[in-house]
């Protein structure tokens, strides 16, 4: 498959949303660059390291911990599965066929479909979600912004991003269960040992519901 057809819908949605970068002055547009690059996923990554602190003494810890466990491997397996996808897809970067898009992010040359970045923070959301509702709706909330970030950079069309949630969501609730039949056993174990006591320590506090269904935040 060459590429994708363009819609004129697409194209508007991604010529409004990029047009965003031309009202933002050289300094926003290096801050916009940095957050849709670098900042939004670590500030996912901080939030399963918190997510992980919270749960890690509450009386299920030994299954919650996993949930947060998971929400970094599926970050991984989506950006795993993402590759052939790519690959088979084959869509042009925006800035390729629509070279008057302002690009604020060089050497952005690979495929564009679908985009890893929406990917992964959408796989982090849902699987935090799983673990911590309050933390999960925040993930959501930089999720969507990261999406947002992309097209505003002109490196990915509005359908990349969408196609990244979609495969994030997949990978994070289809995959869950045998995830987490593999880490709970490995998270308990572990968390009887000396050295990996740390990683999980039930203790205080009251769960009203476990990994299977979103906690109260």
């Amino acid at each position: 498959m060459a590429e994708l057809d363009d819609p004129d819908f697409e194209l508007d949605v991604l010529h409004e949303v990029n047009g965003l970068a031309e009202r933002l002055p050289g300094w926003g547009r290096s801050v916009v660059t940095f957050v849709g690059e670098w900042g939004l996923p670590l500030a996912l990554v901080a939030l399963v390291v918190v997510g992980w602190l919270l749960v890690r003494r509450r009386p299920d810890a030994e299954q919650a911990v996993p949930g947060c466990l998971w929400a970094l491997l599926a970050a991984v397996l989506t950006w795993l599965a993402n590759v052939p996808i790519r690959a088979f897809v084959a869509r042009p970067r925006p800035h390729e066929n629509h070279p008057d898009l302002i690009v604020l992010v060089s050497g952005k040359d690979g495929y564009s479909f679908v985009s890893d970045h929406a990917g992964i923070a959408m796989a982090i959301a849902v699987a935090l979600f799983l673990v911590h509702r309050t933390l999960g709706l925040v993930a959501f909330a930089l999720a969507l912004a990261q999406g947002v970030a992309r097209v505003v950079m002109g490196v990915h069309y509005p359908t990349d991003v969408v196609g990244g949630y979609a495969l994030g969501m997949a990978v994070a609730l289809l995959l869950a269960p045998l995830a987490l039949a593999t880490l709970t056993p490995l998270v308990r174990a572990g968390s009887a040992t000396r050295w990996l006591g740390w990683l999980a320590r039930p203790g205080g506090g009251t769960a009203t519901t476990r990994v299977a269904g979103p906690p109260p935040g």
